[in-house]
């Protein structure tokens, strides 16, 4: 009882749990993207997730929106200044500026200066603007169909003509789904509105062109299409309604359908803003000379120049 065994464990140990298991392997997460961040104090921008990772911009757009949110008040912002701070060309540049203008990023206005010169300001929105105002209308969902209440078959032993009059039998015939109608590249609400009241107005111009409610929203992206192509609202109605078969339009929404699908114009060029047109000068009014009685413009009555210069001396 006396003899002592060094290799035994002097106490029980407990059983190991846990994260303590010699058998666990500790595994750390390499996959993914991984962040080594320090605060900023000075010269940051914050930008926003719903930029940053928006969905529909492409990667330029992205950048370029970030680009135009750092700078400060009065830098120059135009297709030349851009093109000469990045690689890339006029045409990209020129694209993505649309696509940050299309979503609501960006606003250039043009406007005229008290000296009458047209220049072009460009505005960074660090919201959208559909999203500071309010949200674009979602599409109204088409109400469900009113079950119609229709009499019981006769039995398969019983002719249909003894319960029930010739033809009701019989189904209607299937309407035709009217054929598809292209999409404008941005959902802009105002563009939108515009093109139902272009529809909603067509019955005055062409009789013919009476559009039931469901037609109309079908046939409302097809015209937002032309119209974000720059074509007039006056062009989009001439080009719908002229040329009418002789023999009359049965279903005037295929009929539009077709024709906005068929002849719809090629997206307009972009064009640089005038931005550096020459001052107009202001006209002066007419008046009289004090000496000779000539007229002359001037701001205030007085002397015409030969007056006031004298005659020339002979020599």
């Amino acid at each position: 009882m006396g003899t002592q065994h060094p290799s035994a464990p002097p106490r029980a140990q407990a059983r190991p749990t846990g994260n303590n298991h010699p058998n666990r392997i500790h595994r750390t997460t390499t996959n993914g993207l991984q962040h080594d961040n320090s605060r900023h104090t000075a010269r940051f921008t914050v930008i926003g997730n719903h930029l940053a990772q928006h969905r529909e911009l492409s990667l330029l757009a992205i950048g370029l929106g970030t680009h135009l949110q750092s700078l400060p008040q009065g830098a120059p912002a135009d297709i030349k200044s851009l093109t000469a701070r990045f690689p890339e060309g006029a045409t990209r540049i020129a694209a993505a500026l649309r696509e940050l203008e299309c979503h609501g990023y960006l606003r250039r206005d043009r406007h005229r200066t008290p000296t009458g010169r047209i220049v072009s300001r460009t505005v960074s929105c660090n919201q959208p603007a559909t999203a500071r105002t309010h949200p674009a209308p979602s599409p109204r969902p088409e109400p469900p169909a009113r079950p119609v209440n229709r009499p019981e078959r006769p039995a398969a032993s019983e002719p249909c003509a003894e319960r029930e009059p010739q033809g009701a039998c019989e189904k209607p015939p299937a309407r035709t789904p009217l054929p598809a109608v292209p999409r404008p590249e941005c959902h802009v609400p105002a563009l939108f509105q515009a093109a139902a009241d272009l529809l909603a107005d067509l019955r005055r111009h062409s009789p013919e062109m009476l559009l039931s409610a469901s037609d109309a929203a079908h046939l409302t992206p097809g015209v937002a299409a032309w119209l974000e192509r720059d074509v007039t609202p006056e062009a989009v109605r001439r080009a719908l309604t002229a040329d009418l078969p002789r023999e009359g339009v049965r279903r005037p929404a295929a009929f539009l359908a077709h024709r906005l699908a068929a002849q719809l114009p090629p997206p307009a060029p972009y064009r640089e803003p005038i931005a550096d047109l020459p001052p107009v000068r202001p006209r002066l009014p007419m008046q009289n000379c004090d000496g000779c009685d000539r007229g002359f413009h001037a701001s205030e009555p007085g002397l015409c120049r030969d007056c006031r210069t004298g005659p020339k001396e002979s020599p």
